[in-house]
């Protein structure tokens, strides 16, 4: 993969958190990475939980992967993701070739789906608590191996920026939080 870009893919469907979306693509795009979104409802225009519309580059399906990372946002709609076989056999052969599965709010539960997160630290949103129940729930994001997972919307650029150093590196995450203004922390 040396001589291609990094490449990452979005799976989304309608009830999609659009800041789990829209902020971790466009700070992967920020840093180079080719993202790919990809629908799964069969048209490529979702509408969000919040009535935002976001135009899918492809449908699912039509990816020419492999990808170095493939990313879940959650939010209401994830249902309709969890119900969708393709995405479960996706993810686990991704999983199986140790590239990146990184999930954020509820789209944690499509990776317990699939068995990623056995013997797994993990966090998610807390409405997802009953079916994950070992969310570490004070921690905004969580690697562990090539699992990256997220707690919710207040997380998303901590999730982006995160996948930007994991994809990329830790220098260009730094200049694109810099460039978006990311306060320092201590």
């Amino acid at each position: 993969m040396a001589d291609s870009p990094t490449s990452a893919l979005f799976i989304i469907g309608d009830g999609v958190e659009e800041l789990e979306t829209i902020a971790p693509v466009d700070l992967l795009r920020r840093a180079g990475v080719h993202v790919t979104v990809a629908s799964i409802t069969g048209i490529r225009r979702i509408t969000g939980r919040n009535g935002i519309v976001i135009e899918a580059d492809i449908l699912l399906g039509e990816e020419s992967g492999p990808y170095d990372a493939i990313v879940i946002p959650g939010g209401p709609g994830i249902k309709a993701v969890r119900a969708e076989s393709k995405v479960i056999e996706c993810i686990k052969k991704q999983a199986e070739e140790g590239r990146l599965v990184a999930a954020i709010c509820a789209a944690p539960t499509v990776l317990q789906d699939a068995g990623l997160l056995k013997d797994r630290q993990y966090t998610a949103h807390f409405s997802v608590a009953d079916e994950l129940p070992k969310i570490m729930a004070d921690a905004p994001v969580v690697i562990d191996g090539n699992i990256v997972t997220s707690r919710g919307a207040g997380t998303a650029t901590d999730f982006g920026l995160t996948l930007v150093e994991l994809l990329c590196s830790e220098s260009i995450a730094d200049e694109v939080a810099t460039s978006i203004c990311v306060p320092e922390t201590g």
